[in-house]
């Protein structure tokens, strides 16, 4: 079971440490609602290093990005980051990532933690017919993300770059906490602003300190995994393994807006077809009308009790103080205002789809 650089600070803070993605992880410190709330209002630091980081660099790196990813590439310049999936051969998707260009051929790839070495080995096999180099830099890199309304006003004390002129998706490579060569990106998971940031994992100790100083006039909390989820639910953000995965289709999951079959991505004329033709159910939002919490694999109705989806995601939103989540209905019944009901406990609770994001 591997451990982050973070691993010794998180057991000090008393954290709640869980195995996740193959890393021993902190849930959460002084509470999910707390820590949820510290994000929306003031800013919050999560250690997110179990993520996956791969460098592709090349004369042929365009193109083989353009063939595995779902976006269109060729609008990247270096210091823009851009959302993608990985469709795979049968119209699902390997992963979600983000693509950071950083020079003209040479681009960063962060992936999810629990699926590292499978997309490390598509991507090896899709190389084969355009020979890039590849590297796995997962080991090496640690990353922070720091995120929330003051994120960039408490961050820009130990920062070189001026983050505020940073537009959203962007990053620069700079001096932060006094260490050179920092990726600074703005970037994140929580839809609350803020900054993620890339160093070798030497500086981990030296970095967290400073971030937790530039930080501590305004509210700055350590942040776990528990409240990363509330956060992005909030958001509507998908999860992969939840409302994405190998058989899922990514216009059923509402990400047509990154899907480019023009670019002549891997499988692209199967979800070309889903564009044109629409798809049998899609994923949608949907809030609690009463009491109760909806949870992964609870069933969805209609109002006359038959059955139409199943809850993908769902938790009491601390925002909102409601039951919210994200499911998978039957096409017909995903338009927002919808009255649909979830099975919680036997029992048929009201709530209704709604337009997301949750918390806006």
């Amino acid at each position: 079971m591997k451990k982050t650089p973070f691993f010794e600070i998180h057991t000090q803070l008393d954290a709640k440490i869980s195995f996740f993605g193959g890393y021993q992880m902190p849930i959460q410190y002084s509470g999910v609602r707390q820590e949820h709330l510290a994000v929306r209002q003031n800013l919050g630091v999560f250690d997110v290093s179990h993520m996956g980081e791969f460098i592709v660099e090349g004369s042929h790196a365009f193109d083989l990005l353009q063939f595995i990813c779902s976006n269109d590439i060729s609008k990247l310049i270096p210091g823009k980051a851009q959302y993608n999936y990985l469709p795979n051969d049968q119209g699902g998707v390997v992963d979600d990532l983000i693509v950071y260009q950083l020079q003209n051929e040479k681009y960063l790839l962060v992936v999810n933690a629990s699926n590292v070495e499978k997309d490390w080995s598509h991507i090896v096999r899709q190389n084969k017919k355009f020979n890039v180099k590849l590297y796995d830099v997962s080991e090496k890199t640690a990353l922070l993300s720091i995120q929330g309304p003051k994120a960039l006003t408490a961050m820009q004390s130990i920062c070189n770059a001026k983050l505020h002129q940073l537009s959203y998706f962007s990053h620069t490579t700079n001096t932060f906490a006094g260490v050179e060569n920092v990726m600074v990106a703005t970037t994140g998971y929580t839809g609350a602003g803020g900054i993620e940031i890339y160093f070798d994992v030497s500086d981990a100790e030296k970095i967290w300190k400073a971030v937790m100083e530039a930080g501590s006039n305004f509210g700055i909390l350590p942040v776990g995994l528990a409240a990363r989820d509330t956060l992005r639910l909030e958001m509507g953000y998908c999860l992969y393994g939840n409302e994405i995965n190998e058989q899922s289709s990514p216009i059923s999951a509402g990400l047509e807006w990154v899907t480019k079959p023009h670019t002549g991505f891997l499988n692209a004329a199967m979800h070309q077809k889903l564009i044109d033709e629409g798809t049998t159910e899609k994923l949608v939002g949907f809030q609690i009308d009463e009491r109760g919490i909806p949870r992964l694999g609870y069933l969805l109705f209609d109002t006359d009790e038959n059955h139409i989806g199943r809850v993908t995601s769902g938790t009491q939103s601390p925002s909102l103080n409601k039951g919210i989540g994200l499911g998978y209905v039957k096409t017909k019944f995903s338009k927002p205002g919808q009255k649909i009901s979830v099975k919680i406990r036997e029992k048929f609770v009201p709530a209704s789809v709604v337009k997301l994001p949750f918390v806006k």
